[in-house]
């Protein structure tokens, strides 16, 4: 049996279920490891971003993130 995970939205607090590759809303998953040149030397930060949160982030961008259409879903 797949063990149910909770995964919360770094933004807003919103939780959301997982089971196994099944989550019940999607999100932004970020996993950042720094290197040599920055501040953060060695150090990785991970977090998660609801849609939601997402689209309102993107409002803040000075330059849009490149679109695509996949043409197959895992």
């Amino acid at each position: 049996m797949e063990e149910k995970k909770s995964i919360v939205c770094n933004c807003c607090g919103t939780h959301f279920s997982a089971f196994g590759n099944v989550v019940e809303k999607d999100f932004l998953h970020v996993k950042k490891q720094w290197g040599y040149f920055s501040k953060k030397d060695g150090r990785i930060d991970e977090f998660f971003v609801c849609e939601s949160c997402y689209d309102k982030w993107l409002e803040n961008f000075v330059i849009c993130p490149k679109e695509r259409m996949a043409t197959e879903f895992l």
